[in-house]
């Protein structure tokens, strides 16, 4: 093997790409988050509505890396995938998991009507976990810890935010 192989074959193993090609990103650290586009997300229930300004996570490397190795959260930032998944078709269940993500999340479920299925609360930072949707989604939306009940906002409230390439 020459040594432009061996280095072309290392780099591709340092970045998780396995045989077949596929890249494996969950355990990549992030990338310039700065590259990610925002959208502004309102969610409005009894307690009144609330707008957020997140990434959006719209590809499946996008959704793959998520909000890994990030530190930098603001109280009203976060991410949004969708759609979820994100080459489309209908709702299906979701399960995210905490690897690589330092920071407690409120991972907040969306159905296809976009009012909210459920939220799981102050995610473990870190853990391999799997934190399920419980019934089929259509997007997800992941907001700093504890940042939901906080604000007053529960499982049934209307979510809503205008899809930026569409």
């Amino acid at each position: 093997m020459t040594v432009a192989v061996k280095a072309m074959l290392a780099g591709l193993l340092a970045l998780g790409v396995g045989a077949g090609g596929v890249a494996y990103l969950r355990d990549a650290p992030a990338t310039d988050a700065t590259t990610t586009e925002t959208v502004a997300v309102t969610i409005a229930g009894a307690g009144g509505a609330h707008r957020f300004l997140v990434e959006l996570a719209d590809t499946a490397a996008e959704q793959s890396r998520g909000l890994m190795y990030r530190t930098d959260l603001k109280p009203d930032g976060g991410m949004l995938f969708a759609p979820y998944p994100p080459e489309g078709g209908p709702p299906r269940d979701a399960s995210f998991w905490m690897k690589n993500t330092p920071s407690s999340l409120d991972i907040v479920f969306i159905r296809a009507d976009r009012s909210i299925a459920r939220i799981a609360e102050n995610t473990v930072p870190l853990s391999e976990q799997p934190v399920a949707s419980g019934e089929p989604v259509a997007a997800v939306l992941e907001v700093p810890g504890g940042r939901m009940a906080e604000l007053g906002l529960a499982e049934g409230d209307r979510v809503d935010w205008a899809h930026p390439k569409r």
